[in-house]
C-alpha cells in the first residue's frame, strides 16, 4: 500500500465540500441541493463512482467550477468521493442540507482553505485517510481578537 499527500488545486476565494457518498444519484442530489439553496449560487460537483463504469460524473451551472470539481476528482480519484466547488455561497449556506443527502456518508472538509487530501492506494484502488485543513495555530485569541472575530461576523451578515 502506498500513502499519498494530494493538493486541492483551486483559485485562493473558491469554497468547496470534500466528502463522500455511496450511489450514482449522489451528482443529482447535489445539484438540486445547490440550485435550490440560493438564486445566485455558482457551483460544480463531480462524484467518482466506485463500480460499473467508474466515471466521474458531473453536474453544475459554472463551467470553471465544473472543471474544477472534475479536476480535483481525478487527481484525488478515490471511489465515492465527490467535490462541491462553489461561488456567490459559503459551505454554511449548503452543508446542513448536503449532511442530510441519503447518499452521503460523510463530510471531509468545506472550507476555502488549502487542502491536502491523503489518500492509501493499493493495486485496486483508493481511499481516503483523512485530510490537512489550513494551518497549525500560531496562538490562542487575545480580547481583541475575539472583538474583531465578533465584529467580522456581524459585518459580513453572519451574526447581528
Amino acid at each position: 500500500m502506498e500513502i499519498k499527500s494530494i493538493a486541492i488545486r483551486k483559485p485562493e476565494e473558491i469554497n468547496f465540500i470534500f466528502g463522500q457518498s455511496h450511489f450514482i444519484k449522489t451528482v443529482e442530489d447535489l445539484y438540486e441541493i445547490c440550485i435550490t439553496s440560493s438564486s445566485t449560487i455558482r457551483f460544480g460537483v463531480a462524484f467518482c463512482e466506485a463500480s460499473g463504469p467508474c466515471l466521474i460524473r458531473h453536474a453544475g451551472n459554472d463551467e470553471e467550477l465544473l472543471k474544477l470539481a472534475v479536476e480535483n476528482a481525478q487527481s484525488v480519484g478515490a471511489g465515492h468521493t465527490f467535490f462541491i466547488f462553489m461561488k456567490n455561497a459559503f459551505p454554511i449556506n449548503i452543508l446542513n442540507q448536503v449532511k442530510s443527502c441519503q447518499e452521503v456518508c460523510r463530510i471531509f472538509c468545506a472550507t476555502a482553505n488549502p487542502v491536502r487530501v491523503l489518500i492509501a492506494e493499493e493495486s485496486g484502488g483508493r481511499g481516503v485517510l483523512g485530510v490537512i485543513d489550513g494551518e497549525i495555530p500560531k496562538g490562542v485569541e487575545t480580547p481583541d481578537d475575539v472583538e474583531k472575530r465578533q465584529s467580522f461576523l456581524r459585518a459580513i451578515g453572519y451574526k447581528k
